[in-house]
């Protein structure tokens, strides 16, 4: 277990703290502080993934989160499996297990690579879309084969034993990555008194800082460091978040932050005091101001064999020797455009290994860097680069030729050169991610050599994230940012002095990003621009060629940028050379969009305890207690636990809910029932305008409903579909109480919201939920009238209180609404009171209903007898698909109102007026004992040949004790004009049902039990 590129001194590891992981079986070590990925490089190991599209080796590249390679499976046992984690950003810790995601048998010996080799010819861009097409018989078998090779790693096959949580947190100032410029814009933050939060997204804050040579103040950058972060950390206006990633912005400064608490320390969180601690948090921020300090991500240049193990990003290679101790290799050669590359050739010279050559593509570089390396005896060429790179495991050998990069074509004599390491830079892309999420394009500067990002409101960038590289400039921007910040805020910015870095003179950078090859870039060896999905130079010049000048469109043929690290290292390379190849500007080719998450996100942060008994909220009504005692089964609509049946116990036998629905049904009919409606969405709707309101939102007219009176209404979607019904009561010229169905509630309350605040703002009222706040008891049957008026005050006579009226009272002494509306056909009132007096009505009307033989019923009783009546439930005998004409139901619509109502215009069009649309119908069947199925389709002709036309489906079947008989509801081609007609319901067992098309209305075809 030795660790042959580790350092003997230096890095910020604990060399006190041994640690022992494995990593695809065989068994490694490594220090508290290292990486996943600095552990595997001081190992030696080259090869840590097979890649996605050609199963080509590939080692570690990064060091951060643009790490495109290097992504595991992580975990030791199958609870714990995590897949696609970056090595780059995980933690190393005593036990960890991990494997690589592809290659197999093994990511050595991986029988996919022989696709790799020939992958060029047999996998061009689009293959996906022209091949595996035919024979259409043998699609199951490559089906099979494709998801085997395809993927990123596994789900775990058991339950995760771990637990993740949610916070919502406020703050003035968010600051988003804690380097040199966001620590500054902190400090500056916390001293003018501002609430701030400070996140990152390594193990530990301080971004550059952790691995840089420069002095602050002739100090070293550690220890300004550890000064800046001990003063916010006795700040108690201040929250640091290390481990945390800000994975997406929001409207409104609102911040989604993926904390990752206990993923350093072990498989699952640990046991704390007996209790599990959360593995990972997801904090929901909303900040006065956002100062995005994110940094920026190294490019690398794009050349042959550039995805060969051993070649680095040049500032990865610095990371890996300052931070970690390692350096991953022994001969160098670096390939750059910038100054910045050479300093990996410094460190590489310090951790005592050899730089075979600095091939630097701008002629005559003179910068401080570039002449510490000379002075080194370094050998530099000028105006050259790396053009490819050879080897099979590991990087054996480059080919070094002088370029001319506007022509793009070798200049001059090929060289090869014996190393085992690439460190490449083609410059500094602005991590401006985040500022693009919410729709803000960046735009393109040709001083930085880079997309620059357009601010949404409210958010300030600091340091590299707009394109200052330089310390002592970064530093001095975080502080002034940090002031505008405060200053936003109508707070006064402190003064915060700015350490002083000594500056040193550089060269100018050269835009560079496909370095040519003495091939043409399609017969060329593969240059690589993602390397997560496999995109090369060759399959974008392709697509160019093919039509593709969108470069969103670019993007999907090619698959560039949709891995897990959202071509974060290749997405301007691969700008720039389709620029290149349509002749045009990179600003006008343009980016692609990026979306949330910044990085993958677990689906148990995304979920927090919403999950299993915690999944979905159990909602109660204030009557649920009495429910439970007398025996309810519960079925669950919308959230709300309702009470299904209430069977009875008799002489030792439990009722069936079949039985114990016929007795509650018959109970109904003949005496009085009682139904707990408490669940009914209610909004509360009040303001000068809230009739004309109605009349917009529903089908029929409101603009006459006297005070007292109750309406039934329809309302539709914009394409004239039926969304939900309801009634609705005039309590006052200006307010009105809503009813919706149970589920329903909350979507047509956020669909009114939407109508009144986009389409019609200027009409004046206000909408409010009050389904919580009434309870509300359903007595109906022939004997209701007798029962309730012997807890009342309001007078119950037939024609001082009509059908649809409500009426305002006492009931039970208690301060109640009632209305006269039924859901059953029979005569019906609708007690409402305030919930905490729910209870005490209840038993009081049982107290009084013994001598009538008050019966509780449940939801499966009222949707019997709703469905005898033909009356409707939206969302089950309408899907989505069903006009208000298409239920027969032309009478709730009102033409002729002066305002177009929402869906109008809809049902004008030539497909909602067709006569062959699916209609809303009874069917009776024939034999009376059956009980149709719900979702049995409809055939007229039983003997047709498979596949038979479908003409219909059933959307409700019941058995009736009234009738005693099974009945249905049903949606039919033309079913309004099949009256009488005879249809068939196919089974899966063989069996045919027959059926009568009939009228919806099975009991009391004229009303005259509900106006009794």
């Amino acid at each position: 277990m030795r660790q042959s590129n580790r350092l003997k001194q230096g890095g910020r590891i604990e060399r006190s703290r041994r640690l022992t992981f494995t990593f695809n079986g065989n068994s490694y070590e490594g220090y508290a502080g290292d990486t996943l990925a600095s552990a595997l490089l001081a190992n030696g190991v080259d090869i840590v993934n097979r890649s996605f599209k050609y199963s080509r080796p590939r080692g570690i590249v990064a060091a951060g989160a643009e790490e495109p390679n290097a992504v595991v499976q992580l975990g030791s046992s199958e609870p714990s499996q995590v897949p696609n984690v970056r090595a780059t950003q995980q933690a190393l810790y005593e036990g960890l297990s991990a494997r690589s995601t592809n290659g197999w048998p093994n990511v050595q010996r991986d029988l996919m690579g022989l696709i790799g080799k020939l992958g060029g010819k047999m996998m061009p861009p689009g293959f996906y879309y022209k091949t595996f097409m035919a024979p259409a018989s043998m699609w199951l078998t490559y089906e099979r084969y494709i998801r085997k090779s395809a993927g990123l790693g596994r789900s775990p096959g058991e339950s995760d034993p771990d637990i993740y949580d949610h916070l919502n947190r406020h703050c003035d100032v968010l600051v988003i990555g804690a380097g040199p410029a966001g620590l500054t814009s902190a400090l500056v933050a916390a001293r003018s008194g501002a609430r701030v939060i400070v996140c990152d997204e390594q193990e530990e804050m301080g971004g550059s800082l952790l691995a840089s040579h420069q002095a602050l103040d002739e100090r070293p950058a550690a220890d300004w460091l550890s000064d800046v972060l001990a003063e916010m950390e006795a700040n108690a206006n201040v929250t640091l978040l290390a481990r945390t990633t800000a994975n997406g912005y929001h409207d409104h400064n609102f911040v989604t932050l993926h904390e990752r608490r206990t993923e350093h320390l072990a498989d699952t969180a640990p046991m704390v005091n007996g209790r599990r601690q959360a593995r990972s948090r997801l904090h929901r921020v909303r900040a006065g101001r956002v100062i995005m300090a994110t940094g920026a991500h190294e490019r690398p240049l794009v050349y042959a064999g550039n995805d060969i193990p051993g070649n680095f990003l040049a500032g990865a290679i610095s990371t890996y020797i300052r931070r970690y101790a390692v350096v991953p290799g022994n001969k160098l050669v670096l390939s750059t455009a910038n100054d910045d590359g050479y300093r990996a050739a410094l460190d590489w010279l310090d951790a005592g290994r050899e730089v075979v050559a600095v091939a630097d593509a701008r002629q005559a570089p003179d910068g401080a860097l570039v002449e510490a390396v000379r002075s080194r005896g370094v050998r530099i060429i000028d105006g050259a680069a790396v053009i490819e790179a050879h080897g099979e495991n590991r990087v054996s050998s480059v080919r070094v030729a002088p370029i001319d990069a506007a022509a793009f074509r070798i200049s001059g004599e090929i060289e090869t050169l014996k190393c085992d390491t690439v460190a490449s830079s083609g410059g500094f892309s602005p991590v401006i991610h985040l500022a693009s999420h919410t729709g803000s394009r960046p735009s393109w500067n040709d001083d930085i050599i880079g997309f620059i990002p357009s601010l949404p409101k409210g958010m300030l960038a600091a340091g590299s994230a707009q394109g200052l590289h330089e310390l002592g400039a970064v530093l001095r921007d975080g502080a002034a940012v940090g002031a505008a910040a405060v200053r936003d805020l109508a707070l006064d910015a402190a003064e915060v002095e700015v350490p002083q870095v000594a500056s040193l003179h550089e060269s100018a950078a050269m835009a560079l990003f496909q370095v040519p090859h003495d091939k043409p870039t399609l017969r060329a060896p593969k240059q690589f621009v993602d390397l997560q999905n496999d995109v090369t130079a060759a399959a974008i010049e392709l697509a160019t060629r093919e039509g593709f000048e969108s470069i969103e469109h670019v993007k999907r043929y090619t698959a560039m940028g949709f891995g897990t690290d959202q071509g974060k290292l290749g997405n301007i390379n691969g700008m720039a050379i389709a620029a290149r190849c349509l002749g045009r500007t990179i600003p006008e080719v343009g980016t692609t969009v990026f979306r949330p998450n910044y990085t993958p996100v677990t689906f148990g942060a995304i979920v927090g305890r919403h999950c299993r008994e915690l999944f979905d909220p159990e909602r109660y009504t204030a009557l649920h207690q009495w429910h439970v005692e007398n025996g309810a089964e519960f079925e669950e609509v919308g959230q709300w636990k309702r009470p299904w049946y209430f069977p009875r116990t008799a002489k030792g036998k439990r009722e069936t809910m079949h039985e114990a629905v016929a007795r509650e049904c018959l109970a109904v009919r003949e005496g009085v029932g009682i139904l707990d409606a408490s669940t009914l969405g209610k909004i509360d709707i009040q303001g000068p305008d809230a009739r004309e309101f109605l009349g917009r939102v529903y089908t029929n007219k409101w603009a006459k409903l006297p005070v007292g009176r109750v309406r039934y209404g329809l309302m539709c979607k914009d394409d004239g579909m039926v969304m939900d019904d309801g009634t609705t009561s005039c309590l006052a010229e200006d307010h009105f109480l809503m009813t919706t169905s149970t589920g329903g509630a909350a979507a047509v309350l956020e669909w009114l919201e939407l109508w009144h605040q986009t389409e019609w703002p200027e009409l004046d009222l206000t909408m409010s939920s009050v389904t919580d706040h009434w309870a509300t008891m359903t007595v109906t049957g022939p004997k209701a009238r007798d029962l309730l008026a012997e807890l009342t005050d309001i007078d119950l006579d037939r024609d001082a209180f009509r059908f649809m009226d409500w009426r305002e009272g006492k009931v039970a002494g208690v301060p109640a609404r009632v209305f006269r509306i039924s859901f059953t056909g029979e005569l019906a009132y609708e007690i409402n009171v305030q919930a905490r007096a729910a209870m005490h009505v209840w038993k009081a009307l049982f107290a009084h209903g013994e001598k009538y033989d008050l019966t509780p019923y449940g939801t499966e009783t009222m949707h019997v007898l709703r469905a005898e009546k033909g009356f409707i439930i939206a969302g089950q005998d309408t899907d989505g698909s069903v006009t208000p004409e298409d239920l027969g139901m032309q009478w709730a619509v009102g033409y002729d109102k002066p305002f177009s109502w929402i869906g109008k215009r809809a049902l004008t069009r030539p497909d909602t007026v067709r006569k062959d649309r699916k209609q809303l119908v009874g069917l009776r069947p024939k034999d009376a004992s059956v009980v149709l199925e719900e979702g049995a389709q409809i055939v007229l002709d039983p003997q047709h040949a498979i596949p038979m036309p479908m003409v219909g489906h059933v959307t409700s079947s019941y058995y009736s004790p009234t009738l005693e008989s099974g009945f249905a509801l049903a949606v039919v081609k033309g079913g309004h004009e099949r009256m009488g007609e005879t249809v068939y319901l196919p089974m899966a067992d063989g069996k045919v049902h027959e059926a009568e098309i009939v009228s919806t209305i099975f009991v009391d075809p004229k009303g005259e039990r509900q106006n009794v």
